[in-house]
């Protein structure tokens, strides 16, 4: 058990799809972060996906989940935790729980995780499978996680899993000094991951990575909610 997150069992029949996972797709494209690379072998991503999508759990793709969100492919999931330079020290504010599988990730490699997701069922759904998981170092919250969670603040890292068109205000407010929030950036259909560091002296610190696609990140400092369907 690290940091109150179990291994995966052995007899678990997806570990060796599990394995390659973290073999082909990530360490073979540069995921290098020792920490990381463990926890991806040992969070079972098929407990965070529908049932139908089991055999398609490890493949390189990202995955629907209910509400016209996703699970993210498993490399831009590594690779977002490899740029936050997470310490098993860190309080974490992660923007977007969904199906709870990065959430789960970042309770292996923090010492405490505060998740905000604005889709009330999302929120049940993560709150279930984290507990069968035995994961204890995790508060859920239901809410517009583009202001963030102010209550237990500041926090080390934050970490978003929606796409915004630029970094929320209440965002950058709510992180520590030092601190590292990493976000994608851009439109609604393309975005780059953005990495902003805000040293000791209050200096924010940004650079721009790879190319990314996020579903939006929606709220009051994002983009805003979609009319409601007139039927």
């Amino acid at each position: 058990m690290t940091n109150g997150v179990p291994l995966a069992a052995d007899a678990d029949p997806f570990t060796p799809a599990r394995r390659r996972m973290v073999e082909e797709q990530l360490r073979a494209r540069g995921i290098r972060d020792r920490r990381v690379l463990d926890a991806m072998g040992a969070v079972p991503r098929h407990a965070f996906v529908d049932p139908g999508y089991h055999a398609r759990a490890y493949g390189d793709h990202a995955l629907p989940s209910e509400q016209g969100q996703t699970i993210s492919q498993p490399y831009i999931v590594a690779r977002m935790l490899e740029l936050a330079e997470l310490e098993a020290t860190h309080r974490v504010l992660e923007i977007g729980t969904g199906t709870g599988y990065q959430t789960a990730l970042l309770a292996r490699l923090a010492d405490r995780v505060y998740s905000v997701e604005r889709v009330p069922s999302l929120v049940r759904g993560a709150d279930q499978r984290l507990r069968a998981l035995g994961v204890s170092n995790v508060i859920l919250r239901h809410g517009d996680g583009t202001i963030g969670w102010q209550e237990f603040a500041p926090y080390d890292r934050v970490l978003v899993a929606a796409a915004a068109p630029r970094v929320p205000e209440s965002l950058r407010a709510q992180l520590a000094e030092p601190g590292v929030l990493v976000i994608p950036v851009g439109g609604e259909e393309r975005q780059h991951l953005e990495v902003w560091r805000r040293e000791p002296s209050g200096r924010w610190e940004g650079r721009r990575y790879g190319e990314c696609r996020f579903v939006p990140l929606l709220g009051r400092d994002a983009w805003p909610d979609p009319p409601p369907t007139i039927e």
